[in-house]
């Protein structure tokens, strides 16, 4: 798929290959290492850290995700994203789509913080730094092998469950074999992607329902009208022994060849015209407005769980602050 192309049937996911490129000539252009940023060069540029996300820079949650931790690990999350992107954009829409990558790298970045604070009180862990678009692309993978076990085509072609399943179980023992990957934002990213899918596919299984419902309602009237049309058509072959004894019928016309009085089929063309207009009346059957809005449903209480689970966290750590001093 060319520049153009891709531009045409998913510009969410151009739009967030170049912010990703653009941050990093951005990064280069000021000094920073392009492939060993400092940390305080991260945190410059909004990289998820708990004492600052957890604090006064919420927004954190969202910077990290368009932030990237040396060359490589840019070109691996560009990669993915266009991999993904390309599917997923057409499958879900632009706005849902985009929706989805924020909300699962939201939620990778709040599962982050939660197992940091945690290690924090247990005493096994420490304040980190996290970056990247991998929670968020791995919310957008969790969600095509929800559209592949629904079946939801794009451009009338079905995902291979058995390979997305093996590329998601790749990336997830990658980040458990290798140091320094933030498995807790890949999970929670993709626990994000999962639930927002499922309310995608619930919808389209009704609107699949809806549509068989709608060919089965236009296709009963054709189905009976044709039925009458023969009937009739057989009535009068079978009045045709009679035909010397009954005046010739004024839309009929005499058949030169077999001498047989055969009746133009008028009957079968204002079926044709009724049927027609019958189907046109028909409006097509649809899901029910709260199917239609689920999804955005499933979002918004999420984002509101997200809000609730950073202020929980805000809270802990300035209730073990106060006590400290």
């Amino acid at each position: 798929m060319t520049i153009q192309q891709l531009l045409k049937t998913a510009p969410v996911t151009t739009l967030l290959l170049v912010s990703f490129i653009g941050l990093f000539i951005m990064q280069v252009l000021t000094g920073v290492d392009a492939n060993n940023p400092s940390t305080e060069a991260l945190l410059k540029w909004g990289a998820n850290a708990l004492p600052f996300t957890m604090g006064d820079d919420p927004w954190r949650l969202v910077s990290s995700a368009f932030l990237h931790i040396g060359l490589m690990h840019l070109l691996f999350n560009g990669f993915a994203m266009y991999f993904f992107g390309q599917v997923a954009e057409p499958m879900f829409g632009s706005a849902k789509f985009l929706a989805l990558f924020l909300l699962a790298a939201i939620g990778g970045n709040l599962l982050n913080s939660y197992v940091t604070w945690q290690g924090i009180l247990e005493g096994t862990g420490q304040p980190g730094i996290s970056a990247g678009a991998s929670g968020g692309i791995m919310g957008i993978g969790a969600a095509l092998l929800i559209a592949a076990v629904f079946k939801i085509s794009v451009n009338g072609l079905v995902l291979n469950l058995k390979s997305l399943i093996l590329i998601m179980g790749i990336n997830l023992v990658y980040g458990f074999a290798v140091p320094g990957i933030d498995n807790a934002g890949h999970i929670g990213g993709a626990v994000t992607g999962l639930i927002i899918a499922l309310a995608i596919g619930i919808v389209h299984r009704q609107r699949m329902a809806a549509i068989m419902q709608t060919v089965a309602i236009n296709q009963s009237p054709y189905q009976a009208n044709t039925q009458t049309t023969q009937n009739d058509y057989q009535t009068s072959y079978i009045d045709q022994s009679t035909i010397s004894n009954v005046d010739l019928d004024n839309n009929a016309h005499f058949d030169d060849d077999t001498g047989v009085n055969l009746p133009i089929n008028t009957n079968a063309n204002r079926v044709h015209i009724i049927d027609q207009e019958t189907i046109e009346q028909k409006t097509a059957v649809k899901p029910a407005f709260i199917w239609q809005l689920l999804p955005w449903l499933v979002m918004l209480l999420i984002s509101i769980g997200f809000v609730w689970w950073w202020q929980d966290i805000h809270q802990q750590i300035v209730q073990v602050l106060k006590a400290i001093e």
